[in-house]
């Protein structure tokens, strides 16, 4: 039919512009996020390119949902605005026939929501994971880069080396200022090399001294040393239980009994099928009064974006605090949403063929 294969086509067209300017959107924000966590050394700097990837491929199920709403309500306005609709709904095509060819559009991105919900996303988000860990459990001197000034990761130290030597993990003019409490102290040497003792790296130093004072007591004392060990960075090891649910496969999800792990499959879940609702309720927020040319329509589904996701949220919240079961939040949610598309279909169907009393003419 005529119909279907004008929708398809421009609603093919809506969505692959919109989705170009929302990845653009997306990658700029993560881009500068990433550099601004690599600029304070939080990440490393040859991960950004990587972490990057992983941040994109993680948001990409949002911005397939979203381009496959707005390039529902777009186009289907654009028609409204067009008169197109008014010619079509005069020849007795409704709007809820607009659902088939809405559906060989929809379900193929909806599809890949799913891969990408229940695959790439945990996928990304450990990949993502160990980076940081990575990163985070390297020694305090090795993230030291020559002639820069590197806090420690709880912030107590701040270390500094003039030039690295050609050993791996020595380092040689070294400076370390600590603070405790109330008391800092000031520790430099020739040299310090990394060693390990029980899981624990400890940063040895040769040849140096230690200038500690205590700030409220204006006290002080200076120590030589010909070897002084320091604390550098205590190792703990991640086991799966403590690895967090959106970094778990979709399948160890579903054999955990935990309320945590049963919320983040609910969010999955909810992620796929919230996609093809929010593309039947575009169908009945589309529609605009050719004589009235706005953005209201467009702003209302916006909203109803919004909203909806957030109660996707919502109900991974209340299944991980053991408030509802993870049916049960699906149904509210997603069931209401459906039965709510459904309702706004029907209403522009009927609200076609009925006359209010106080609009008919008398001839």
């Amino acid at each position: 039919m005529l119909l279907d294969t004008t929708f398809r086509k421009d609603l093919s067209r809506g969505f692959g512009v919109t989705l170009v300017v929302l990845v653009t959107i997306v990658v700029t924000v993560m881009l500068i996020k990433t550099l601004g966590q690599a600029a304070g050394g939080r990440v490393a700097a040859q991960d950004v390119v990587m972490l990057l990837g992983f941040a994109a491929l993680s948001q990409l199920p949002l911005v397939l949902t979203l381009s496959l709403f707005i390039a529902v309500v777009s186009t289907l306005s654009r028609m409204y605005r067009d008169s197109e609709m008014a010619v079509w709904q005069a020849c007795g095509v409704p709007v809820r026939r607009l659902t088939q060819p809405l559906l060989k559009v929809a379900l193929p991105v909806v599809a890949v929501i799913g891969v990408l919900v229940m695959v790439a996303w945990p996928w990304g988000n450990a990949q993502s994971q160990q980076l940081r860990d990575r990163y985070e459990k390297r020694s305090d001197l090795s993230r030291v880069a020559p002639g820069q000034f590197q806090a420690s990761r709880d912030g107590s130290k701040v270390f500094f080396i003039e030039r690295d030597s050609d050993l791996a993990g020595v380092g040689r003019n070294v400076f370390i200022l600590s603070q405790q409490g109330p008391r800092e102290s000031v520790t430099t040497a020739a040299t310090g090399q990394i060693v390990w003792d029980e899981g624990d790296r400890y940063l040895v130093l040769q040849q140096g001294q230690r200038n500690e004072s205590d700030a409220a007591g204006r006290t002080g004392t200076l120590a030589r040393f010909d070897q002084y060990r320091v604390l550098a960075d205590r190792q703990t090891a991640r086991n799966l239980d403590e690895l967090p649910p959106k970094a778990m496969d979709t399948m160890a999800l579903t054999q955990s009994t935990q309320a945590r792990h049963r919320a983040e499959l609910v969010w999955r879940a909810g992620m796929v099928i919230g996609a093809l609702n929010l593309a039947l309720l575009g169908l009945g927020l589309a529609a605009t009064n050719p004589r009235r040319p706005n953005s209201w329509g467009l702003l209302l589904a916006l909203l109803v974006f919004v909203v909806y996701y957030n109660l996707i949220n919502l109900s991974q919240s209340w299944v991980g605090r053991g408030k509802l079961d993870a049916l049960e939040a699906m149904a509210i949610v997603h069931g209401a949403a459906f039965a709510v598309a459904l309702l706004l279909l029907t209403w522009r169907d009927e609200s076609i063929r009925f006359v209010p009393p106080w609009r008919r003419r008398i001839a």
